[in-house]
Order: structure tokens, then C-alpha cells, then sequence
């Protein structure tokens, strides 16, 4: 079992929006300028992402989006490349949609997350060499991934990556919308069948359109799943499984895989939202007043080489992320739902309750790391290192 890399230290920097593509009617595909000099920064591995951040009538907002451009693409355009799905209600997205264009200048964090094909880091001198050396011990790897709507953003980058640097590694892909005019990267899927005919393989499932399989038509639901992976897809000779999506899809995927004895260590897996709704607003550095000689908890910790100690009342119930913001406004954070993993940080000392995880391996949870915006304290003092 593979422990938790240090990670490159989390920042945002203003790069300019090159252009603004249309891939549906609400979805987009955002281009950002690297320039040579943070090019090193923005090194990342296909399927990270990257946090955005901008001010939106008046308050900041913060959305992370996964990466969707082979790294090899990035180098060589000088730029990454993010897909953004308008959803109802998202004041980003909906913002990205309708009002970002090029020549715009907005702040985007270096790439992170551990959605990789057993990579768990983040700056890499060459991210398509590692993957090149991961499938030589097994150059005819068969991987296959399971995405719904804007989850095929960081499915894209991995899949374009990993066949093109093994001759004959396969990928299947079960892809899943309402109708045929909201798949998102249409284009570039249909590429990768041309390119490679034998190694790619697309199940496009529509649940607003009949089709002419009845497993191609409707909600993946348990019956369904259970049908594709006896009929469609053998589960028994799988190299890796990629989940990307909402909590209801990637968990019926993760539950049946487990009942199918699947290790878990085969399987990766991304939320894009949990399915319930969560108010970022109190992770923002809410004011919190301490009173006279109330209980308090005594929080350190320690970012880009610099330490500093909180007391957060023991009433106010705030998390490590909440009361760290309130000392210092650069603690890495993005969504505050417990999705993106922005806010991870390793626990030094002390113990901390954490309601929510669907963005840590369990490597990385056994490792002694948290995610600091669903972290609560449960011990007098705590200790954690957000440069570990």
C-alpha cells in the first residue's frame, strides 16, 4: 500500500482565460494561459483539478474543476483546459457560462487532487512518463470507468493519457446523460474510438432517449449496473476502475464492485457533489467571539513554513478549516463540502471528529491526514500541518 506524498504548497495565481469554448449548450471548456514561468507549478497528472477563484457580484467565490487536456497537451499549448457544466442554482458555473471570456484574468491554484491512476501527487517533471512507467509491469492494463455529465472531465484527460502511452492498454467508458445533446467532449470522445478502434470502447447510457439496448437507455439503477458488468463489462480482469460523478451513481458503482470483491485499492473514485446542499459561506472565516473564560479549544497549525495557534469556543462547534481562516484568509479551501480535498491537512496531535470524506484514500485517512473544513476538534489541543 502506497502512504500520502507531501504535496506542492497550495496558491492561487492570476492566469488569463486564452478562450472560452462551447461544448453543449450549458457547458463550456475554459482555456487558461501558463506562462513559462509557472509552468513547473501547473505540472499536474490527468484527472486533478484545479480550484477557481473569483468575485462574483460582489463576494468571492471558490469552485474547483478537474483538468480535462493531457499533460502532454498542457506543455505543449503552454495552458490547461477546464470543462465547466452549468448547474441550477451555481453562481460560478452559471457565471463561467454565460459571462467569462477571453482575455479575462481570474485566480486559479496549482492542480491537486489524488483522482490519478495510482499517483498521489502533485507536481511532476514529466506526469506522462510516470504514467508510461505505471503500465509497463502491465503494458495490456484494461481499465475501465463509469461517468455522468460533467464527471467526464477528468475521465477524458486519463483516458487520452494512458492510451497513448501504452500501445496496448484498453479503456471502456459508460457514460451517462439525459439526452444525446448534453454529452459533454463529444468531439474528442469520437476522436479517441477513431484513434484507437480496438483499445477504446464508449457505452453512451441515455436516460431521456430510448435506445436501441435496453442497458443504453434510462437511469443506471442496480438491476442496470448489475446487468453492464455481467454482459457488457467483465469486472474479473479490471486494472483499475474510475468513478466520476454524482454520490448517487458513484456509490452504486463502489457498492456493487465491493459485493463483486473487488479490492478497493483498484478502485478511484470522484465526487462533483454530494447530492446534499452545503453552505460554504460558514467556512469562509466567520466571525467567532471568544468570551471570558469560556471553554475553549487551543488549534495550531502550520502553513508555508509558518505557525500560528487559535482558540475556537468549544460552543461555537467550528471546524480546524473555519477558525485557521480566521487567523489567516490563505488557508487552501474550495468547495468546504468535504468533495475537492483543498483543505486536506495531516494531524499532528490531538483528535478531531470528521463528518465528512469523499476525498481522502484510505491511505492517506490511515496516514493521519483530514480535511480540515469537516474536521471538528474533540481534544483541548490540536495540531494539524497543512504543508505535510
Amino acid at each position: 500500500m502506497t502512504t500520502a506524498a507531501p504535496r506542492t504548497r497550495t496558491r492561487f495565481n492570476p492566469l488569463t482565460v486564452s478562450s472560452v469554448r462551447p461544448l453543449t449548450d450549458s457547458s463550456v471548456e475554459v482555456s487558461f494561459a501558463v506562462p513559462a514561468e509557472l509552468a513547473e507549478d501547473y505540472d499536474y497528472v490527468p484527472g486533478q483539478y484545479v480550484a477557481l477563484r473569483a468575485t462574483i457580484d460582489g463576494t468571492e467565490v471558490r469552485r474547483s474543476y478537474s483538468i480535462c487536456s493531457p499533460p502532454a497537451s498542457a506543455r505543449e499549448n503552454g495552458e490547461i483546459r477546464v470543462g465547466i457544466k452549468k448547474t441550477l442554482g451555481g453562481v460560478f458555473s452559471t457565471w463561467a457560462n454565460e459571462e467569462l471570456k477571453a482575455g479575462d484574468v481570474i485566480d486559479v491554484m496549482n492542480p491537486q487532487g489524488a483522482f490519478t491512476s495510482k499517483v498521489r501527487t502533485t507536481a511532476m517533471n514529466d506526469p506522462q512518463a510516470i504514467v508510461a512507467e505505471q503500465l509497463e509491469h502491465n503494458p495490456r492494463a484494461r481499465l475501465v470507468a463509469f461517468a455522468a455529465g460533467s464527471g467526464i472531465t477528468p475521465i477524458i484527460a486519463i483516458a487520452t493519457t494512458v492510451l497513448a502511452s501504452s500501445p496496448d492498454a484498453t479503456f471502456e467508458l459508460v457514460y451517462a446523460n439525459r439526452s444525446t445533446v448534453e454529452v459533454m467532449f463529444a468531439e474528442e470522445i469520437g476522436d479517441l474510438k477513431d484513434r484507437y478502434p480496438d483499445r477504446f470502447t464508449i457505452h453512451h447510457v441515455l436516460s431521456r432517449e430510448n435506445r436501441t439496448s435496453p442497458l443504453h437507455s434510462g437511469r443506471i439503477d442496480d438491476e442496470k449496473l448489475s446487468l453492464m458488468l455481467d454482459r457488457m463489462l467483465r469486472a474479473g480482469d479490471v486494472e483499475e476502475w474510475f468513478l466520476c460523478g454524482p454520490f448517487d451513481l458513484v456509490q452504486l458503482a463502489r457498492d456493487e464492485l465491493k459485493d463483486r470483491n473487488v479490492d478497493e485499492d483498484r478502485v478511484r473514485f470522484e465526487l462533483f457533489s454530494t447530492g446534499a446542499p452545503t453552505s460554504p459561506a460558514g467556512q469562509q472565516g466567520r466571525s467567532v467571539e471568544v468570551k471570558a473564560d469560556e471553554p475553549t479549544y487551543s488549534i495550531s497549525f502550520t502553513l508555508d513554513g509558518s505557525s500560528s495557534t487559535v482558540d475556537s469556543p468549544v460552543s461555537a462547534r467550528e471546524t480546524v478549516l473555519n477558525a485557521a481562516l480566521r487567523m489567516r484568509p490563505d488557508v487552501p479551501f474550495a468547495c468546504a463540502g468535504g468533495v475537492c480535498g483543498t483543505c486536506r491537512a495531516k494531524l499532528v496531535s490531538g483528535t478531531c471528529d470528521m463528518d465528512e470524506n469523499y476525498a481522502l484514500e484510505k491511505d492517506e485517512v490511515d496516514a493521519g491526514y483530514i480535511l480540515t473544513c469537516q474536521s471538528r476538534p474533540t481534544s483541548d489541543e490540536v495540531a494539524v500541518d497543512f504543508d505535510a
